[in-house]
């Protein structure tokens, strides 16, 4: 079977998604692409947005590959599946626009895993995925189009919902391969700021799924359990990358922890790398290896400073407010750039905040001013407010944080418009 494997060209005027905008390494294709082409499936990845291509010139390479199967994501990379766009504007606009070119279209991402029916409805697909997509969409190639684990789809009028979300393995996936071409247009770095790129970046994922269950974290219909690659594999894998010119890699992993054999693996490679992490999971230690290691941005976690705020997020955090300072300041003594996430909370005052702030800032680390929460669907916090997702679920997240905050994140000049202007309405 030739199985497209399409990431939309994307864009986010009027959208609340604060992520990232540059194209990034689509890594749950390219784990599919790899399971694909081992059961003798050919595969054709085509990046919508690495290529910068249009609508029309998706839909030729479609054509031209002569595609029995396409497959379409609802969010910009795994690394964003967390945190995505919550209208499916984008990906509808490519379901509608490839629909007659394939007799089989595919919809994976967030939206499908955390309400199948809705995106069902919303996307032009034959179906939808629940889950890490990766061995499901292997499963669909090989002939299976019902009763799947993880798949939703129509039978007679009506829609079916078969099992939950699932999980790959992850644990033995082989060390990825990547075209010279895409990784020659990659240039951003993803959250590096201690130097302008003169080369390439990646991305690469070390481990998958978290051990922790913080309210705000929308991972619970994918990349749930912690499950981590074997050292080696994962060093091949950016040894690779490095062979094709890349100086910096962004470890995508919900939390990057402490890792020893990894670690002491890029030492002396000349390799620069991010990771997003705890630092309350750091000792000093280990804080001077990752350093020495080649990393040169943290991205830390806090979210509150004050321990009512902390437990009110669930974040089962052992150190006080002045430790997790300590910390900061010790991994800033290692590392070029150290940012300090902080999120709005009614249990933290204004000037607290900007006392702490001002001290991270003599110290070097970077601490952001609190950004408001957005309840995502299949976050604890949806699940405070209004139980368990429903069709409407998407909807209900957006009106609700539209009303609550005037003012939103960073990367959005514009007040965000409501769903149902982005959206194709079903």
């Amino acid at each position: 079977m030739k199985v497209a494997l399409i990431n939309p060209n994307w864009r986010f005027d009027g959208s609340i998604y604060f992520g990232c905008r540059s194209p990034h390494l689509p890594i749950e294709y390219g784990v599919s692409a790899q399971l694909l082409e081992d059961a003798g499936h050919s595969v054709r990845l085509i990046d919508g947005q690495m290529f910068d291509l249009s609508l029309a010139d998706i839909a030729a390479e479609v054509r031209a590959f002569r595609a029995d199967m396409a497959v379409i994501t609802t969010a910009p990379s795994y690394l964003f599946w967390r945190c995505a766009p919550p209208e499916l504007r984008v990906p509808q606009e490519l379901a509608f626009h490839v629909r007659d070119l394939v007799p089989v279209l595919v919809a994976v991402g967030p939206h499908g895993s955390t309400t199948p029916r809705a995106a069902l409805r919303k996307l032009p697909v034959d179906m939808v995925v629940m889950g890490e997509c990766e061995e499901t969409l292997a499963r669909i190639a090989g002939g299976e189009r019902r009763n799947v684990p993880g798949t939703c789809y129509r039978e007679g009028g009506e829609i079916r919902v078969v099992g939950g979300p699932q999980a790959a393995r992850f644990v033995d996936q082989k060390p990825l391969a990547w075209s010279d071409e895409m990784i020659a247009r990659h240039g951003h770095h993803h959250h590096r700021f201690d130097a302008e790129p003169k080369a390439p970046g990646a991305e690469v994922e070390a481990s998958r799924g978290c051990p922790y269950h913080c309210t705000f974290c929308a991972k619970e219909n994918f990349r749930d359990d912690y499950r981590r690659r074997p050292a080696d594999g994962v060093l091949e894998e950016i040894f690779r990358l490095q062979a094709q010119g890349v100086e910096y890699v962004y470890f995508i992993d919900e939390i990057f922890l402490p890792n020893a054999p990894l670690l002491e693996g890029l030492i002396g490679r000349g390799l620069r790398f991010g990771v997003q992490t705890r630092i309350d999971l750091w000792k000093p230690e280990m804080l001077e290896l990752l350093g020495r290691s080649g990393c040169v941005s943290v991205e830390a976690g806090v979210e509150s400073l004050s321990p009512e705020g902390r437990q009110a997020l669930d974040k089962r955090c052992k150190l006080s407010t002045d430790e997790l300072a300590d910390r900061l300041t010790i991994a800033k003594s290692h590392i070029p750039f150290v940012q300090a996430n902080l999120i709005e909370m009614p249990h933290d005052e204004d000037e607290q905040v900007q006392r702490w702030r001002d001290r991270m800032r003599e110290a070097g680390v970077w601490a952001n001013d609190p950004v408001p929460l957005f309840p995502y669907p299949g976050s604890p916090d949806y699940g405070r407010l209004w139980g368990l997702p429903d069709d409407t679920a998407w909807e209900r997240a957006h009106e609700h944080y539209l009303a609550q905050f005037a003012s939103f994140s960073d990367v959005q000049d514009e007040r965000p418009r409501r769903l149902y202007e982005l959206e194709r309405q079903p």
